[in-house]
């Protein structure tokens, strides 16, 4: 008899962005003639920058000539994108990584929820909440919680992020292995600032801990005060990982490319209390289960780095952030409280009742799509997630929708 692996079961039944799609279908199949705004997922809506196509044309027509044609590529990245990494997003902050220490990859999400795999099934989780559910899940599935219950899961210890600290977590009063970060933030659209950061990083290296940093939404960050990179913290390349992606930066979400760093100096213990280079288990299991991300996607996301790649990104995210600035004007006005959308494509709101009762509300009298914050977490419950990935007018048509809804919305 062949048996399944029964920590599936233990996962509430189903991932909050497919019950999420769900109940919009079910609306629209019941209403087809309303016209949705999603402000719900957080996929981008332009296209990508002139640079990255560019690159993207000439790669492929690189793929059809004998002379330029390139069948597998490293596992690892190809050279030049690594290296263009290298140089732009760590060492031109005084963040000392080398090329060697990153590993491309076809998505963040992809990565973080991957990494656990080179750890103990003993181990540690301590996650954020609200969390990216992800980090939650994938250790569910490889059997470190217990069952499910009061909204959260056994075993895992849970950090509370409210706007009494400020959505950023503090540290745990009982010691954990593994530590999910991330910022800006996924939801919430928290920032933190060096000195917060660099407690994480002190307590990493007093209780033999290691950090995964998601730092997938850095791009958003116009505030030069706040760290970019786990990396620019003294004593991080010891305790921490970083994901990073051009889905949002540049617009990479159905193309595909991200990148995981792993110093050499990060290390975790074996049973034996041996000292284990995580840089050389994750070479390994990326090796073994990984292809590569292919030659065009790679030099497209090369040409992010470019003079003109670097402008139009930019562009592309003051376009985004001027989204997330006019939702929160029409926020303020109707009342609602609400954090982030200033270094991230993500406001906060609290709505003031249930937040699936608030998201069959928006959509059933607005036409609007949101994230009820319960499927973050229990600290979401109340709060919803607004996404500012969309066109200006699609945004200042879903704020008059919010505001003509507004006292349905409220009662």
């Amino acid at each position: 008899m062949l048996h399944i692996n029964d920590n599936y079961l233990k996962l509430q039944a189903s991932y909050l962005f497919a019950d999420i799609a769900h109940r919009i279908s079910v609306f629209q199949q019941k209403h087809p003639e309303r016209e949705l705004i999603r402000m719900g997922i957080g996929d981008v809506t332009n296209p990508l920058p002139q640079a990255c196509i560019t690159a993207f044309h000439k790669a492929v027509d690189e793929m059809g000539a004998a002379a330029t044609f390139r069948g597998y590529g490293p596992e690892q990245g190809y050279e030049f994108l690594r290296q263009a990494i290298a140089e732009h997003d760590f060492q031109s902050r005084g963040a000392d990584i080398d090329a060697g220490e990153i590993f491309i990859s076809d998505g963040a999400k992809c990565d973080t929820g991957n990494i656990q795999e080179l750890f103990a099934q003993g181990a540690r989780i301590a996650v954020p909440d609200p969390v990216y559910p992800v980090y939650v899940d994938t250790n569910v599935m490889a059997g470190r919680t217990g069952v499910w219950a009061q909204g959260r899961y056994q075993g895992l210890i849970y950090l509370d992020c409210t706007a009494a600290n400020g959505y950023v977590p503090e540290l745990p009063a009982e010691k954990a292995d593994l530590i999910y970060l991330c910022f800006p933030n996924n939801p919430t659209g928290a920032t933190v600032s060096r000195e917060q950061l660099g407690l994480w990083v002190d307590y990493a290296h007093k209780h033999q801990a290691l950090i995964l940093f998601d730092a997938a939404y850095e791009a958003f960050i116009r505030d030069e005060r706040l760290p970019h990179t786990i990396y620019e913290i003294p004593g991080a390349r010891e305790v921490a990982i970083e994901f990073r992606s051009f889905s949002k930066s540049a617009g990479f979400t159905g193309t595909r490319c991200a990148y995981t760093v792993v110093p050499r100096d990060c290390r975790a213990w074996d049973a034996a209390g041996r000292e284990q280079s995580l840089h050389g288990l994750w070479n390994r299991r990326h090796s073994t289960k990984f292809n590569g991300v292919s030659y065009p996607v790679q030099r497209a996301a090369e040409a992010v780095y470019s003079r003109e790649g670097q402008a139009q990104c930019r562009a592309l995210i003051d376009g985004y952030l001027e989204n997330a600035r006019l939702i929160g004007e029409a926020l303020d006005e109707l009342g609602y409280q609400h954090v982030g959308g200033s270094n991230s494509p993500y406001i906060w709101v609290a709505c003031g009742r249930d937040s699936w009762e608030f998201f069959d509300l928006l959509l059933t009298h607005a036409g609007v799509v949101c994230t009820p914050g319960a499927g973050f977490g229990r600290c979401g419950e109340g709060y919803v997630r607004l996404s500012a990935f969309n066109s200006g007018e699609n945004v200042q048509k879903a704020m008059e929708r919010l505001a003509g809804a507004a006292r349905m919305l409220k009662a």
